[in-house]
Protein backbone atom coordinates (compact mmCIF):
# COMPACT_ATOMS: atom_id res chain seq x y z
CA UNK A 1 0.00 0.00 0.00
CA UNK A 2 1.33 3.37 -0.92
CA UNK A 3 0.87 6.34 1.50
CA UNK A 4 1.20 10.20 1.26
CA UNK A 5 2.27 11.27 4.46
CA UNK A 6 4.25 8.44 6.16
CA UNK A 7 7.06 6.36 4.62
CA UNK A 8 7.81 2.67 6.04
CA UNK A 9 11.61 1.52 5.71
CA UNK A 10 12.89 -2.19 6.92
CA UNK A 11 16.38 -3.02 8.41
CA UNK A 12 15.85 -6.60 8.60
CA UNK A 13 13.46 -7.52 11.21
CA UNK A 14 12.97 -3.73 12.19
CA UNK A 15 10.60 -1.60 10.60
CA UNK A 16 10.97 1.95 10.77
CA UNK A 17 7.61 4.09 10.34
CA UNK A 18 8.39 7.67 10.07
CA UNK A 19 5.46 10.72 10.24
CA UNK A 20 6.94 12.59 7.14
CA UNK A 21 5.34 16.23 7.26
CA UNK A 22 7.96 17.48 8.57
CA UNK A 23 6.85 21.27 7.21
CA UNK A 24 3.93 21.25 9.72
CA UNK A 25 6.85 19.82 12.36
CA UNK A 26 4.59 16.44 11.69
CA UNK A 27 0.80 17.50 12.71
CA UNK A 28 -1.13 14.70 12.74
CA UNK A 29 -4.42 15.43 10.35
CA UNK A 30 -7.18 13.13 9.73
CA UNK A 31 -5.12 11.81 6.41
CA UNK A 32 -2.13 10.89 8.86
CA UNK A 33 -4.24 9.50 11.45
CA UNK A 34 -6.25 7.15 8.77
CA UNK A 35 -2.68 6.49 6.80
CA UNK A 36 -0.89 5.45 10.18
CA UNK A 37 -3.57 3.06 11.37
CA UNK A 38 -3.28 1.47 7.93
CA UNK A 39 0.34 1.08 8.20
CA UNK A 40 -0.41 -0.24 11.35
CA UNK A 41 -2.45 -2.91 10.35
CA UNK A 42 -0.27 -4.09 7.37
CA UNK A 43 3.28 -4.27 9.34
CA UNK A 44 0.95 -6.15 12.28
CA UNK A 45 0.30 -9.01 9.05
CA UNK A 46 3.94 -8.54 7.50
CA UNK A 47 5.02 -12.06 9.30
CA UNK A 48 9.04 -10.74 8.39
CA UNK A 49 8.61 -7.95 10.71
CA UNK A 50 9.36 -8.37 14.53
CA UNK A 51 9.85 -4.58 15.97
CA UNK A 52 8.29 -1.41 14.86
CA UNK A 53 10.09 2.12 15.58
CA UNK A 54 7.91 5.40 14.87
CA UNK A 55 9.28 8.29 14.63
CA UNK A 56 9.30 11.55 12.82
CA UNK A 57 10.75 13.64 9.92
CA UNK A 58 13.30 15.64 10.69
CA UNK A 59 15.32 16.73 13.60
CA UNK A 60 12.61 19.37 14.84
CA UNK A 61 9.78 17.16 16.55
CA UNK A 62 8.45 13.97 16.45
CA UNK A 63 4.88 14.89 16.45
CA UNK A 64 3.97 18.43 17.55
CA UNK A 65 0.66 18.02 18.33
CA UNK A 66 -2.58 17.43 16.26
CA UNK A 67 -2.56 20.00 12.74
CA UNK A 68 -4.75 22.91 14.72
CA UNK A 69 -6.08 24.78 11.38
CA UNK A 70 -7.75 21.43 10.50
CA UNK A 71 -9.21 20.87 14.03
CA UNK A 72 -10.33 24.97 14.72
CA UNK A 73 -13.87 24.61 13.07
CA UNK A 74 -14.84 21.26 14.22
CA UNK A 75 -18.21 20.22 15.89
CA UNK A 76 -18.58 18.83 19.00
CA UNK A 77 -19.55 15.67 17.17
CA UNK A 78 -16.76 15.83 14.41
CA UNK A 79 -14.48 16.43 17.64
CA UNK A 80 -15.23 13.53 19.06
CA UNK A 81 -14.75 11.56 15.76
CA UNK A 82 -11.35 12.68 15.32
CA UNK A 83 -10.67 11.69 18.59
CA UNK A 84 -12.18 8.52 17.90
CA UNK A 85 -9.51 8.49 15.14
CA UNK A 86 -6.94 8.62 17.77
CA UNK A 87 -7.94 5.89 19.64
CA UNK A 88 -7.87 3.80 16.93
CA UNK A 89 -3.77 4.49 16.59
CA UNK A 90 -3.39 3.59 20.07
CA UNK A 91 -5.63 0.32 19.78
CA UNK A 92 -3.20 -0.69 17.05
CA UNK A 93 -0.31 -0.07 18.58
CA UNK A 94 -1.13 -1.71 22.07
CA UNK A 95 -2.99 -4.33 20.41
CA UNK A 96 0.32 -5.34 18.10
CA UNK A 97 1.70 -8.54 19.00
CA UNK A 98 4.62 -6.81 17.94
CA UNK A 99 6.65 -4.21 20.12
CA UNK A 100 7.03 -0.54 19.52
CA UNK A 101 9.46 1.49 20.04
CA UNK A 102 8.88 5.75 19.85
CA UNK A 103 12.08 7.23 18.57
CA UNK A 104 11.38 10.60 20.25
CA UNK A 105 12.98 13.28 18.53
CA UNK A 106 12.65 16.91 18.84
CA UNK A 107 8.68 18.11 20.05
CA UNK A 108 6.21 15.38 21.04
CA UNK A 109 3.27 17.54 21.97
CA UNK A 110 -0.32 16.86 22.36
CA UNK A 111 -1.37 13.78 20.15
CA UNK A 112 2.30 13.38 19.34
CA UNK A 113 3.10 12.62 23.13
CA UNK A 114 -0.17 10.20 23.37
CA UNK A 115 1.00 8.03 20.33
CA UNK A 116 4.18 7.71 21.83
CA UNK A 117 2.75 6.68 25.41
CA UNK A 118 1.00 4.12 23.06
CA UNK A 119 3.92 2.54 22.39
CA UNK A 120 5.79 -0.18 24.58
CA UNK A 121 8.77 2.15 24.78
CA UNK A 122 10.01 5.79 24.48
CA UNK A 123 13.72 6.44 23.37
CA UNK A 124 14.28 10.56 23.32
CA UNK A 125 16.84 12.09 21.76
CA UNK A 126 18.59 14.88 24.22
CA UNK A 127 16.48 17.68 22.18
CA UNK A 128 13.34 15.79 22.93
CA UNK A 129 10.65 18.06 24.48
CA UNK A 130 6.95 16.53 25.38
CA UNK A 131 3.91 18.08 26.73
CA UNK A 132 -0.03 17.49 26.73
CA UNK A 133 -0.79 21.49 26.06
CA UNK A 134 -4.32 21.34 25.53
CA UNK A 135 -5.38 23.39 28.24
CA UNK A 136 -3.50 26.10 26.23
CA UNK A 137 -5.93 25.83 23.21
CA UNK A 138 -9.23 25.54 25.78
CA UNK A 139 -9.49 21.52 25.25
CA UNK A 140 -8.37 18.63 26.70
CA UNK A 141 -5.95 15.92 25.55
CA UNK A 142 -8.11 13.14 23.29
CA UNK A 143 -6.00 10.64 21.87
CA UNK A 144 -5.86 8.80 25.63
CA UNK A 145 -3.41 11.44 27.09
CA UNK A 146 -5.05 12.15 30.60
CA UNK A 147 -5.63 7.97 31.13
CA UNK A 148 -1.87 6.87 30.01
CA UNK A 149 -0.06 9.60 30.74
CA UNK A 150 -1.35 8.67 34.64
CA UNK A 151 -0.27 5.10 34.01
CA UNK A 152 3.08 5.87 33.28
CA UNK A 153 4.23 8.51 35.61
CA UNK A 154 1.44 9.13 38.40
CA UNK A 155 -1.59 10.53 38.72
CA UNK A 156 -0.47 13.75 40.49
CA UNK A 157 1.88 14.59 37.66
CA UNK A 158 -0.02 13.72 35.26
CA UNK A 159 -2.27 16.23 36.45
CA UNK A 160 -0.01 18.73 36.96
CA UNK A 161 1.21 18.43 33.34
CA UNK A 162 -2.27 17.99 31.81
CA UNK A 163 -3.59 21.50 33.69
CA UNK A 164 -0.28 23.20 33.31
CA UNK A 165 0.20 22.10 30.17
CA UNK A 166 3.57 22.81 30.48
CA UNK A 167 6.38 21.08 28.28
CA UNK A 168 9.55 19.20 29.51
CA UNK A 169 12.63 18.44 28.60
CA UNK A 170 14.15 15.04 27.59
CA UNK A 171 16.23 15.21 31.22
CA UNK A 172 12.99 15.31 32.95
CA UNK A 173 10.70 13.05 31.09
CA UNK A 174 13.12 10.65 32.31
CA UNK A 175 13.42 11.67 36.04
CA UNK A 176 9.61 11.07 36.26
CA UNK A 177 9.70 7.69 34.16
CA UNK A 178 7.95 9.42 31.14
CA UNK A 179 10.84 8.11 28.27
CA UNK A 180 13.21 5.40 29.20
CA UNK A 181 16.43 6.75 27.95
CA UNK A 182 17.50 9.78 26.50
CA UNK A 183 20.94 9.45 24.12
CA UNK A 184 22.49 12.12 21.66
CA UNK A 185 20.18 12.98 18.59
CA UNK A 186 22.85 11.42 16.43
CA UNK A 187 22.66 8.28 18.18
CA UNK A 188 18.95 7.79 18.47
CA UNK A 189 17.62 5.70 15.84
CA UNK A 190 21.13 3.67 16.32
CA UNK A 191 19.91 2.89 19.73
CA UNK A 192 16.90 1.89 18.92
CA UNK A 193 18.06 -0.28 16.13
CA UNK A 194 20.48 -2.37 18.82
CA UNK A 195 17.09 -2.65 21.01
CA UNK A 196 15.36 -4.45 18.27
CA UNK A 197 17.75 -6.49 17.39
CA UNK A 198 17.79 -7.95 20.77
CA UNK A 199 14.16 -8.35 20.93
CA UNK A 200 14.23 -9.40 17.13
CA UNK A 201 16.54 -12.52 18.41
CA UNK A 202 14.28 -13.72 20.81
CA UNK A 203 10.99 -16.08 20.09
CA UNK A 204 8.62 -13.90 18.54
CA UNK A 205 5.07 -15.89 20.33
CA UNK A 206 7.32 -15.74 24.16
CA UNK A 207 7.65 -11.22 22.68
CA UNK A 208 4.49 -11.46 21.66
CA UNK A 209 3.22 -13.30 25.20
CA UNK A 210 5.12 -11.00 27.77
CA UNK A 211 3.12 -7.68 25.34
CA UNK A 212 -0.18 -9.17 26.26
CA UNK A 213 0.02 -9.96 29.77
CA UNK A 214 2.00 -7.00 31.39
CA UNK A 215 -1.27 -5.10 29.21
CA UNK A 216 -3.99 -7.39 30.02
CA UNK A 217 -2.36 -7.92 33.41
CA UNK A 218 -2.86 -3.81 34.84
CA UNK A 219 -6.58 -4.44 34.61
CA UNK A 220 -6.70 -7.48 36.43
CA UNK A 221 -6.13 -9.09 40.84
CA UNK A 222 -2.71 -10.36 40.81
CA UNK A 223 -3.92 -13.56 41.07
CA UNK A 224 -6.45 -13.48 37.99
CA UNK A 225 -3.35 -12.35 36.54
CA UNK A 226 -0.73 -14.85 37.92
CA UNK A 227 -3.59 -17.71 36.75
CA UNK A 228 -3.50 -16.02 32.78
CA UNK A 229 0.41 -16.33 33.22
CA UNK A 230 0.45 -19.47 34.14
CA UNK A 231 -1.48 -20.56 31.09
CA UNK A 232 0.30 -18.87 28.76
CA UNK A 233 4.11 -20.26 30.35
CA UNK A 234 2.33 -23.90 29.52
CA UNK A 235 0.66 -23.14 26.30
CA UNK A 236 4.39 -22.02 25.20
CA UNK A 237 5.58 -25.41 25.48
CA UNK A 238 3.43 -27.05 22.81
CA UNK A 239 5.87 -24.22 20.07
CA UNK A 240 8.61 -24.57 17.86
CA UNK A 241 9.85 -21.17 19.20
CA UNK A 242 10.49 -23.38 22.67
CA UNK A 243 11.60 -26.39 21.20
CA UNK A 244 14.29 -24.41 18.83
CA UNK A 245 15.07 -21.72 21.63
CA UNK A 246 16.19 -24.69 24.82
CA UNK A 247 18.12 -26.49 21.99
CA UNK A 248 19.67 -24.03 20.95
CA UNK A 249 20.65 -23.38 24.42
CA UNK A 250 21.51 -26.46 25.55
CA UNK A 251 23.67 -26.73 22.67
CA UNK A 252 25.79 -23.70 23.79
CA UNK A 253 29.21 -23.86 25.18
CA UNK A 254 28.57 -24.04 29.43
CA UNK A 255 30.78 -20.93 29.82
CA UNK A 256 28.01 -19.47 33.30
CA UNK A 257 27.71 -21.99 35.99
CA UNK A 258 25.62 -19.65 37.89
CA UNK A 259 23.16 -18.50 35.19
CA UNK A 260 22.47 -22.37 35.13
CA UNK A 261 21.58 -22.94 38.89
CA UNK A 262 24.79 -24.75 39.12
Amino acid sequence: MSFETIAIAHDGPLSILTINREAQRNALSRKVLHELHAAARELEAAADVRVVALTGAGDKAFVAGADISEMRELSPIDAQKFAELGGHIGAAIEGSSKPWIAAVNGFAFGGGCEIALCCDFIYASENAQLGQPEVKLGVIPGFGGTQRLARRVGVAKAKELCMTGDAIGAAEALRIGLVDAVVPAAELMTRVKAVAGRIAANGPLAVAEVKRLVHQGQSMSLDAALALEQRSFGLLFATRDQREGMAAFLAKPRRDAAFEGK
